[in-house]
């Protein structure tokens, strides 16, 4: 939640921050414009106030003359009236408006500010000739003022929207980001506690289903992971539990009671046969992560590895007298060969185990597979059992005991997909497995 809560956070400084550049830039763009219509129309007054006297001027005699009074509804635009730089009328304004009235009549025409008042000269002109200027007053105070005013509302105004936009963001923030936070823990309780609980929002149409789906993949990953280890989990206890059993066993016998030298070397020959099954069983399940990781590769020829597995199992075959015969060519696989022998040694062993007289090993090679044939004249899998016979801890209706390696066909089935081949249980007389195997 304090991850989902930063990101807010900067999501709405960043709205915040965007929101105050342009209200900004909005108020300083419109005190702008109103400033510059004000003193637009601040000239047009002026100007239309000295334009006016200009229609009292008369030329009498080669002087100027006022024909009439200014408007009184005008007196509260100042005017001067100048012959030459001579006034000839003028407003009881002061010496700083006069002087400055009558520089600007010196050039007949011109702009300026005096205080908060605005001095606009017109020339009085006839036959293109300059004979003197109108300057007309008028006072900035009430456009100032109106500026000020509108100033100090869009400062207001800015300042409201402002607020009143983080806070709309914020609520937008929060129900956006809300479903977010909500399928975060979801998925942090459901990894704990519930592994088979999914969002399953589809077809991703937006960033929520996408990330709906990230989820429901990581999910999918940590079951398939946490599976994975349980599943090794069971297969060490149950492939362990046999071996190290006969150890305990045959120590603790040994040690009841005093034995002479053939006896305790017997019951070390015992303690040695059952710690390398166990050494091979540690082996094989390292060997069965590993392969599952796809941290394996390699190749080896079928044939030979199958004369190895074949050699390690002579020992099983001539104490139950089993003719283990090899048979078929050599067939390149694309898999390590200690992978390899890890896959093909419990069903030929099995087959020694449990055929009556004969075992047979056959390779073959059929385009981009290798199929090794491993068959015996025992009493074979029941049909009730092909599929079975695979899970963890399933023990076959003819499956007898001994000291056989223990690795399991689960073990076996599951090495050989990893490496992208199967093994099957065939119908027909006695024992018949199948392993397929990628050609190199």
């Amino acid at each position: 939640m304090s991850r989902t809560r930063g990101i807010r956070a900067r999501l709405l400084l960043a709205s915040g921050v965007a929101v105050t550049i342009a209200v900004t830039a909005l108020v300083v763009a419109f005190n702008l414009v109103l400033r510059h219509e004000l003193s637009t129309a601040a000239n047009d007054r002026a100007r239309t106030r000295a334009t006016a006297e200009l229609s009292v001027i008369r030329l009498q005699h080669g002087s100027l003359q006022v024909a009439e009074a200014p408007d009184a509804a005008a007196v509260d635009v100042p005017v001067w009236i100048f012959a030459g730089a001579a006034a000839i009328e003028s407003p009881r304004s002061g010496g700083q408006l006069d002087s400055a009235a009558a520089s600007l009549a010196v050039h007949g025409t011109g702009i300026r500010d005096v205080g908060d008042t605005r001095l606009y000269a017109v020339p009085v002109v006839s036959n293109s000739r300059r004979l003197g200027a109108v300057v007309a007053a008028v006072s900035l105070v009430p456009y100032n003022d109106t500026a000020r005013t509108a100033l100090i509302g869009s400062l207001v105004l800015a300042v409201t929207l402002l607020a009143v936009s983080l806070l709309a963001a914020r609520w937008i923030l929060s129900r956006a980001l809300a479903p977010v936070a909500e399928m975060t823990s979801a998925a942090a309780i459901w990894s704990e506690h519930d592994l088979d609980r999914r969002f399953a929002a589809g077809q991703p149409r937006d960033e929520l289903g996408q990330l709906a789906a990230t989820f429901d993949g990581l999910l999918d990953r940590i079951t398939d992971a946490l599976r994975r280890e349980q599943l090794f989990t069971a297969e060490v206890s149950h492939e362990l539990r046999t071996p190290l059993a006969r150890i305990v066993a045959e120590t603790d016998l040994a040690l009841r009671r005093q034995r002479d030298p053939a006896n305790y070397r017997q019951a070390l020959e015992t303690v040695e046969r059952n710690a390398h099954q166990l050494t091979r069983i540690i082996d094989t399940l390292l060997e069965a992560a590993r392969a599952s990781s796809g941290q394996r590769h390699g190749s080896a020829d079928a044939f030979a590895v199958a004369g190895r597995v074949a050699q390690q199992c002579a020992q099983i075959a001539a104490e139950r007298r089993i003719d283990l015969q090899l048979s078929g060519g050599p067939g390149r696989i694309a898999i390590d060969g200690d992978l390899a022998e890890r896959i093909l040694h419990p069903l030929i062993e099995n087959a020694c185990r449990h055929g009556r007289t004969s075992a047979t090993v056959d390779v073959s090679r059929n385009g981009s597979i290798v199929t090794v044939a491993v068959t015996d004249d025992g009493a074979g899998v029941p049909e009730s059992e092909r599929a079975s016979i695979f899970e963890p801890g399933i023990v076959g209706e003819h499956a007898s005991g001994g000291s056989g390696a223990g690795l399991g066909l689960t073990l076996a089935r599951r090495l050989a997909r990893s490496a992208g081949g199967d093994i099957t249980a065939e119908p027909g007389a006695g024992g018949h497995f199948v392993v397929w195997l990628p050609a190199g």
